[in-house]
């Protein structure tokens, strides 16, 4: 079947390629209509300027439960394997730690790591009274079942939400720490002013840990949501109508800026190799009213939100009201 979208010259409409299948052939530069080309240029949603008064936010919390208790907060992180990009992603949230005045407790475990050793090292860490943060590095390898060590995680201490309980609340709009990326595109959002109430929102990647979530915090703001993947049939259309799209394929410019819709709010949260998002940003910028960039955008966000979640853990297990 193929699926064609049709053209309009009203403004927000561009030119598109036919859709065929499963697979499409992108589309170059948007179409504007006559002398508007230069008059809607993006605003770059700044991600490293928020997430740095997060941060700051986030150590004087650490602060005030030192002085409070003597205790200092700590975030345990745990890597299995050495995978070079999650190795650099443990090591940038520890130095993000470490920067607030938190505690990093460092847990490294080697290739081979079964399931249960894995299970009972979270079990330990959740045990541990002076642990107030526990992060497991995703992804994390078959043959481990990732969802047996998430579920490991006590709520309390599920700093990074990914455990069936955290998602279940986030779902129902109840007290949770939220899965940090999803989190961290939210208070972009917030920041910027961005209209949520009636928007139509897109977001692209079902994953438990990112989309799904996004979807029900988009939607307890009264947004209307399509829940797009890799098997959804004429996507593009279906960007195309969005006043929101976030996008989370892990495909390096996947999203075309002849998908955008005039005036929308475009979110990469992708990151592939050579600083690259799954939009692409040179075509996007031009339809999109406000953009985040790749780097500097929701990246900053991710981490300074687990920071800050685990100051949060470490208050409310300390008694200490912030």
């Amino acid at each position: 079947m193929v699926y064609q979208a049709l053209t309009e010259q009203s403004v927000g409409r561009f030119e598109i390629a036919d859709v065929q299948g499963r697979g499409w052939t992108h589309p170059t530069t948007p179409r504007y209509p006559a002398g508007m080309d230069s008059i809607n240029k993006a605003k770059l949603m700044d991600g490293r300027a928020l997430a740095k008064r997060v941060l700051e936010g986030a150590a004087a919390k650490v602060e005030r439960i030192r002085q409070a208790t003597g205790v200092t907060p700590a975030l345990a992180t745990v890597l299995v394997g050495s995978d070079p990009a999650s190795v650099t992603y443990t090591r940038m949230k520890r130095k993000r730690c470490q920067e607030a005045g938190m505690r990093p407790v460092r847990i490294e475990m080697p290739e081979g790591t079964t399931t249960e050793q894995l299970v009972a090292k979270v079990r330990e860490l959740a045990d541990d009274a002076l642990v107030h943060g526990i992060l497991v590095q995703h992804p994390v390898r078959r043959p481990i079942d990732k969802r047996a060590v998430f579920e490991a995680i006590p709520l309390e201490k599920d700093v990074d939400g990914v455990s069936s309980a955290a998602l279940g609340r986030v779902i129902l709009g109840m007290p949770a720490f939220i899965p940090c990326t999803p989190a961290g595109i939210m208070q972009l959002l917030v920041e910027y002013k961005v209209e949520l109430d009636g928007a139509h929102a897109a977001v692209m990647g079902r994953s438990p840990i990112l989309g799904r979530p996004m979807a029900s915090m988009l939607i307890n703001h009264h947004a209307t949501v399509t829940l797009c993947h890799s098997r959804t049939r004429a996507l593009p259309t279906i960007v195309r109508g969005a006043d929101v799209v976030i996008a989370a394929v892990g495909r390096p410019r996947f999203v075309q800026g002849g998908w955008i819709k005039l005036g929308a709010v475009v979110i990469d949260a992708g990151y592939n190799e050579g600083n690259i998002g799954d939009v692409d940003f040179e075509a996007a910028i031009e339809p999109a009213s406000l953009i985040t960039p790749v780097p500097g955008g929701v990246g900053p966000m991710t981490i300074a939100t687990l920071i800050d979640q685990t100051a949060d853990a470490a208050a409310k297990q300390l008694g200490v009201d912030l």
